[in-house]
């Protein structure tokens, strides 16, 4: 592969990685948000004792679950980026020194 397409696959991968932890801070923000938020529905619906409180609790922690799945995932998609990235950087620098 050339030096220049290898260049643009390193640009493509690093633009790619910087979006996705992009998404990846505000998705952690998000997850910490909602699992209080669980965990307070969870304290409502102790002391109430309530089906509509119990209802409102599995919602939360179900939104909470959901988006802890999604971290997850850009985690995941994070750890892939940087190992491509630094797969085509280490195919650049054997390049280089083949020259």
């Amino acid at each position: 592969m050339s030096q220049s397409m290898l260049q643009r696959r390193l640009l493509d991968v690093t633009e790619r990685l910087r979006r996705v932890r992009a998404e990846l801070q505000v998705s952690e923000e998000q997850a910490h948000f909602l699992q209080e938020e669980a965990d307070d529905a969870r304290l409502r619906a102790i002391v109430s004792e309530t089906p509509l409180a119990a209802g409102e609790e599995r919602e939360a922690r179900r939104h909470a679950e959901v988006l802890a799945r999604h971290r997850d995932e850009l985690l995941r998609a994070v750890q892939e980026l940087e190992a491509e990235r630094d797969a085509l950087l280490d195919r650049m620098s054997a390049e280089l020194a083949e020259s």
